[in-house]
Parts: structure tokens; sequence; C-alpha cells
């Protein structure tokens, strides 16, 4: 899988974003951009809005006013056709898989490609390509039922990477996973930074994921994860912290800048 990005300008653009309902305002105001290659965290409390901001680079939902631009697209002025052709380019990773109980692994994979009528051995190695990517071509024939949280959740990574997309939304990948299977896919979202440059926006509450991304790579000659000498380091792509508090991008920096951070509130955030 190659991925190509224009790496002149941004791949996704958040610009005074707002959004509401009924009982008040969430996102107000929210401004950022992640570079291609860029790993950017989200980061807040419960009820920030940082699942709202993944749904809106989506295109799953309209902001009441603001600009988003992904993949160099004004979402705002795309119809909703133009919109299911865009999210055919990027990947969304839920937080609980999102598998259909019903199909198998492989038919969940190849679900979208079926659904965009691409040849059937195009399907069979590009869902191939992507199970063996998450090391999961064994269960290739299982039903999502007999699959542990953990191997779901690298089922729905897969699912996201058929499409080859340039960008992948990950809606906090290792909730309720024990620590191992979260390094796995932490690692997972590691190798396809370094390995095919894709652009990722994740939402979390473990700020250790967050810690992870920014201070580890995959190095492809070891094929292994190992410790990045710095943020970004020899032009490698770098991890960005964002932290949402009462509906506004509170803290905007790197991980040397939150950990040493003086503010009070991020502090307690940090603890």
């Amino acid at each position: 899988m190659t991925i190509a990005a224009d790496t002149a300008r941004p791949a996704i653009i958040f610009d005074n974003v707002r959004l509401g309902f009924e009982e008040g305002d969430v996102l107000r105001g929210i401004s950022f951009s992640v570079a291609p290659r860029e790993t950017a965290v989200l980061l807040g409390e419960t009820g920030t809005g940082k699942t709202l901001v993944l749904k809106l680079a989506a295109g799953l939902i309209r902001p009441d006013s603001g600009r988003i631009e992904v993949l160099g697209r004004d979402l705002g002025a795309m119809t909703e056709r133009d919109l299911l052709d865009f999210r055919r380019e990027i990947g969304f990773v839920f937080q609980e898989g999102a598998l259909f109980d019903s199909l198998t692994v492989e038919e969940n994979v190849a679900f979208r490609l079926r659904e965009e009528h691409v040849d059937e051995d195009e399907i069979a190695a590009r869902v191939h390509e992507s199970l063996e990517f998450v090391e999961m071509a064994e269960a290739i024939a299982k039903l999502p039922g007999e699959l542990s949280g953990g191997m779901r959740r690298r089922v729905s990574i897969a699912r996201a990477l058929v499409s080859r997309p340039s960008i992948v939304l990950y809606d906090s990948p290792t909730a309720g996973l024990d620590p191992v299977t979260s390094q796995k896919i932490i690692t997972l979202i590691l190798r396809l930074r370094d390995l095919q440059g894709v652009t990722a926006l994740m939402a979390t509450h473990r700020l250790q994921d967050a810690f992870a991304l920014a201070n580890f790579r995959f190095d492809p000659k070891l094929c292994r994860v190992v410790r990045a000498a710095e943020n970004g380091a020899r032009g490698g792509p770098k991890t960005g912290f964002f932290v949402l508090r009462e509906g506004r991008i509170y803290f905007e920096g790197d991980q040397h800048q939150i950990r040493d951070t003086q503010d009070a509130y991020l502090a307690r955030f940090l603890e």
C-alpha cells in the first residue's frame, strides 16, 4: 500500500468550527491543523467533543459554522454525493470496532469494496493485504463473536485500511483493552504512520498512548518499534497534542511542552 499526499499544505484544517445541540454549544470555535504524515492526538475530559471532531473530519456531520478542509477539500461546500466519494479516501476506526456480527472477518473487511463494486479478485487481494498487515489473516473465516476485543479492534483497523486511505481517524482505539493488547494497537498505528505515511487524528483518554506515539517510531530495517531520538527527528513525522476544554483548544503543542507545563489545569489532567 502506497499513500500519496500533498505535503505542501495541511491534510486537515479546522478553522473556527462551532457545533451545538439543544442542550447547548459543544464546540465553540475549534481551530487546528494536521500536517501530512503527522499524528494529532485529541485529549480532554468526557464530553469535550473529541469524537465530534472526528465525525466532522469524516464529513459525517456538518458544523454550525466555520470551515473544515480535508485533503484540500472544503467539506462545507460538498454535496452528500461528494461526501460519499470523499469518505472512501479516509479510514475510520470506531471505539467498539463496529463490526457486523453476522458477517465473517473477510466479509467485514471487504464490505466497503463490495459496496463500490470492486472486482472480486481485487477485493480478495486487498482484504488479504489488510489482514496480513494487522496480523489477522488466520481469522479470515471467523465471526466477530469468536474474537477477543483486541482482535476485533485489529479487524476494524484492517477494514479502515482496505481502501488504502491517506488519513485514518481513530476513536479511542485502545479503550477497554489490556496493556499488552493496547501496545499492539499502538504499534499498528506507528507502522501505518512510519511505513505508509498515513496521517492520523486520534481521540483518546489514554495519555500513555499519546506519549507512545510521540516517543516511539517503527523502524523498517529492524522491523520493530524503537525510541525516537526526539519529536519529528530527522524530518520524520511528528505528534501533535491538542487538549480540548469547554469547547475550545485549550493547549496545542508537543509532548515536551505538555509534559513540562506549569498550567494548573493541564497538570491535574496529566495526573
